[in-house]
């Protein structure tokens, strides 16, 4: 039993010897038609850390190795994947299933921007209608053999990524951070959700981690000195990835051409998901 136990089994999500009620099992199935072979979350404490972008330079540089990638768009109130691969069309169904749109070097995408008439009609919904819109992207989308999934999470700890830890089959986490000193609070938060529902966090991104001037070269560190790997060591994790600060990056982005990127940034981190 936790030190900190309140004796309230049916809102804890451990699996503890002293429980006193049955846990409902919350697991949602593939669709049938489904084949996914590895399933990364990528989340943050927090917002506007980069997360979308880390995971849409994992499923680029994944794809590049050679497998066969998709990326769920979790963010449900925030959906900013399309936007980084330039999709304009909508995702389609029929009785068997709905599919993802697939991008032009190949990534199969869902998101409910891709359902939506207009991708700036704003999503008014409580938690647990987006916990089950996120949970239908696995069980109604049909993801044809697929080698590495990843669920770009919304941030924070609340109810959607609670439902996801719950519901989906998730292998391994990457948490993505900036160096702000305060995000080491929230860092040690989504580490500790991961370690509460069993699942293996793979590493930390340091997004925004310094701005290379084009003429010197000259490291620019414009949020101040990183605390990053000091917060790493205390949770006994590693940073596998640091993201500079590159205009290019972000016109990439904007013109919906991030899989032109070279991810070289990630390459350890990459590694450590193979």
């Amino acid at each position: 039993m936790p030190q900190d136990c309140d004796n309230n089994c049916a809102g804890c999500a451990q699996d503890c010897s002293d429980r006193t009620e049955q846990q409902i099992d919350f697991t949602a199935h593939l669709h049938p038609q489904s084949s996914v072979k590895k399933l990364i979350a990528v989340m943050s404490g927090k917002g506007g850390v980069g997360k979308s972008l880390v995971s849409s330079l994992l499923a680029v540089g994944m794809m590049k190795k050679g497998y066969h990638v998709a990326i769920l768009d979790a963010d449900v109130t925030g959906p900013s994947i399309p936007k980084s691969f330039g999709l304009t069309r909508k995702a389609t169904g029929g009785r068997n299933g709905i599919h993802p749109v697939q991008s032009k070097a190949g990534i199969d995408i869902m998101s409910l921007n891709l359902l939506l008439q207009n991708d700036t009609d704003p999503v008014v919904w409580r938690g647990p209608i987006i916990g089950g819109t996120v949970k239908q992207f696995w069980t109604d989308v049909i993801w044809e053999d697929v080698d590495y999934m990843f669920i770009d999470m919304p941030p924070g700890t609340g109810d959607v990524p609670l439902t996801i830890y719950q519901s989906l089959p998730v292998d391994g986490v990457v948490v993505v951070t900036s160096p702000q000193e305060l995000v080491s609070m929230v860092v040690a938060k989504s580490v500790k959700m991961a370690e509460m529902m069993n699942i293996p966090v793979l590493g930390v991104v340091e997004n925004m981690s310094y701005f290379k001037a084009p003429d010197t070269g000259t490291e620019y560190k414009i949020f101040g000195d990183s605390h990053i790997e000091e917060t790493a060591d205390n949770l006994g994790l590693e940073v596998l990835a640091r993201i500079p600060i590159d205009p290019d990056l972000s016109a990439a982005v904007d013109r919906g051409e991030i899989e032109s990127v070279d991810p070289v940034w990630l390459e350890d981190l990459l590694k450590a998901i193979e």
